[in-house]
């Protein structure tokens, strides 16, 4: 079933696939974006699912933040003590802005799941979260459609 969901893509695959790379799964839903964009697919509406459903799987993740609990956090959701360290760290050394590289493989799901933890304000969880999702995505489509040209 996930091989047809992969094989035909669409908004919905790339929906999901967004999402899920955006919990703490070792996912990447790039990849996919630009397969669609390649194929033709409108660079408006595909950036815009990538990033709602990326953005919606950090929500996912700092909510586990608040209520996970540190036994659901290393064990069920493997996020070891180093990765929730360095989180802090950043949120230490740069604040809260560090959300806006949520985007980040292997940096960005342990900081919003930190700042689930610390209970950072959603409204600006989702201002700098989305931003930096956004970001990506734009970017990546722009490289994406360059280089297809």
């Amino acid at each position: 079933m996930l091989h047809d969901w992969l094989s035909h893509p669409g908004y919905l695959s790339l929906f999901f696939m967004s999402f899920l790379a955006s919990t703490l799964l070792p996912l990447g839903s790039e990849w996919l974006l630009v397969t669609m964009l390649v194929a033709g697919y409108d660079p408006l509406p595909t950036v815009a699912v990538a990033t709602v459903g990326n953005y919606l799987g950090a929500v996912v993740t700092y909510l586990i933040g608040i209520w996970g609990g540190g036994w659901l956090i290393e064990k069920v959701m493997r996020v070891s003590p180093g990765q929730q360290d360095r989180a802090r760290e950043y949120y230490q050394r740069f604040g809260v802005y560090s959300l806006l590289f949520s985007w980040i493989p292997l940096i960005g799901d342990p900081l919003c799941l930190v700042g689930g933890m610390l209970r950072i304000n959603f409204g600006l969880f989702t201002l700098l979260v989305a931003a930096g999702k956004l970001a990506r995505y734009v970017v990546t489509a722009i490289a994406a459609l360059t280089a297809a040209g």
